[in-house]
């Protein structure tokens, strides 16, 4: 049946067509919306691929590092114990006491290079670092173990190393100005998984501190951290990264930060963290609870921005599509939904285009030349479709405004919120106002 002869029905989209029109491109926006799910997908795929080249990187260099004392361990005997005549232990067993120094002092300077993974970036450093300090007389520590049952013989001073192939020199000892040889291994329980430990001489007949200090040449990856074992520690901290990110539990007492690096001091005391300055081995404490450091910051938040980009094609794609739609109901001109299409599409691929610059450019640099290329593309386009070129102008302007506008909320992180609900309301305002100039009663069918 010929359904251009049933007048009721040619009246409906006489009165309504402008409605259906409407309808029918709400309907476009939300299966313009697939695309963009695709490309969230996309984003998370080359982020995996970056933080595998990067673990590669450090596998083959050496991962970030921790460095953790020095901490002096001595063994010791618990004897048997009799109550009521009563033998409860049968033997001697042997245990561990720990000691950490009266005084740490930590200098270090990181030497900082890049290494690359195809288009990949990982930070990388060689590091020189020193530690120094003093450790108080057995006789005087804080602890609650006999200074008899001490073997004070077989005392070794043992340091964390959390990554032992990034050590670069054959590591040695100063002790009391005697030197000694570091050697691997990690004497004493399972205080560290890996560390050098070199023995020392050590008697409870001490009678002032004993003085230590080492030097380390440490190569790592992105991050270098340090435990706060000394009553009193302090970190002097400097390299030609000038871009770096305090980590941990501390940040600096001071730092300054310029084109040529950074140099950052610390001091953490005792009283800072939740460890004692001796223990046993039955003893359980997180020594590493309170680490520190510097973190190589490099921005790869290129794809944590593209993620947020993405978050607001829906705004993009809508308010463009509305745009289009009010200069349809303003200048009396239909543009078919195949060209909304093909606009959305163009929209859908400057964030792909995004992407792809943003690996190689930065992602400022490629959210610009992106929006630049999609307004352009746009733009053209339009003038094709209204045959007017001050329209198509004006449709670019409203581009250039809504692309920076979103821009300048991606940037602002922490007033994000704020911005996008005051701008939206804005444009909200906007639309109201030209709205109030369609004579929606006398709109005929113009899909």
């Amino acid at each position: 049946m010929d359904t251009t002869q049933l007048p009721g029905k040619n009246n409906f989209f006489q009165k309504y067509g402008y409605a259906v029109k409407a309808v029918l491109i709400g309907v476009l926006v939300l299966m313009l919306l697939i695309p963009t799910v695709m490309i969230m997908a996309i984003i998370n795929e080359r982020e995996s691929r970056h933080n595998e080249a990067a673990a590669e990187i450090s596998d083959r260099w050496a991962k970030e590092q921790t460095i953790t004392g020095p901490v002096l361990i001595i063994p010791y005997i618990i004897k048997p114990v009799s109550v009521a005549d009563s033998t409860v232990r049968q033997e001697n067993r042997l245990s561990y006491a720990y000691f950490l120094p009266e005084t740490l002092d930590i200098n270090g300077n990181i030497l900082p290079e890049i290494r690359k993974r195809g288009i990949y970036q990982v930070p990388v450093y060689n590091s020189n670092i020193r530690l120094s300090g003093s450790f108080k007389p057995l006789s005087s520590a804080d602890q609650t173990i006999p200074t008899e049952v001490l073997i004070t013989k077989d005392a070794y001073l043992v340091i964390g190393v959390s990554d032992m192939r990034g050590i670069g020199n054959q590591v040695q000892l100063q002790w009391n100005g005697q030197p000694l040889a570091f050697n691997p291994g990690t004497a004493g329980g399972n205080l560290f998984t890996n560390g050098i430990q070199a023995k020392v001489p050590v008697t409870v007949t001490d009678s002032g501190n004993v003085h230590f200090s080492v030097n380390i040449a440490l190569k790592g990856s992105g991050q270098i951290s340090f435990s706060p074992v000394g009553k009193t520690t302090r970190l002097q901290m400097a390299s030609s990264w000038n871009s770096p990110s305090f980590a941990g539990a501390f940040l600096p007492e001071k730092h300054q930060i310029d084109d040529k690096g950074f140099n950052a001091s610390w001091l953490v005391t005792n009283m800072n963290r939740s460890f004692p300055q001796s223990w046993q081995l039955n003893d359980k404490y997180d020594i590493h609870s309170a680490d520190f450091g510097v973190k190589l910051y490099m921005s790869v938040d290129g794809y944590q921005k593209s993620m947020r980009a993405v978050k607001y094609a829906i705004l993009i794609i809508g308010l463009t599509f509305l745009v289009f739609y009010f200069i349809e109901l303003l200048q009396h001109q239909s543009v078919h939904p195949l060209q909304y299409i093909l606009i959305g599409l163009a929209l859908c691929i400057f964030y792909t285009l995004l992407i792809a610059l943003a690996e190689q450019l930065g992602f400022n640099i490629a959210y610009l030349i992106a929006a630049s290329l999609t307004i352009g593309l746009v733009t053209l386009y339009t003038a094709s479709v209204f045959t007017n070129k001050w329209t198509s102008f004006g449709i670019g302007g409203a581009m250039l405004t809504l692309y920076g506008f979103i821009f300048i909320i991606i940037r602002s992180e922490d007033q994000a919120l704020l911005m996008g609900s005051l701008g939206l309301f804005i444009i909200l305002a906007i639309v109201m106002f030209f709205s109030r100039k369609i004579k929606w009663d006398t709109l005929g069918a113009r899909i």
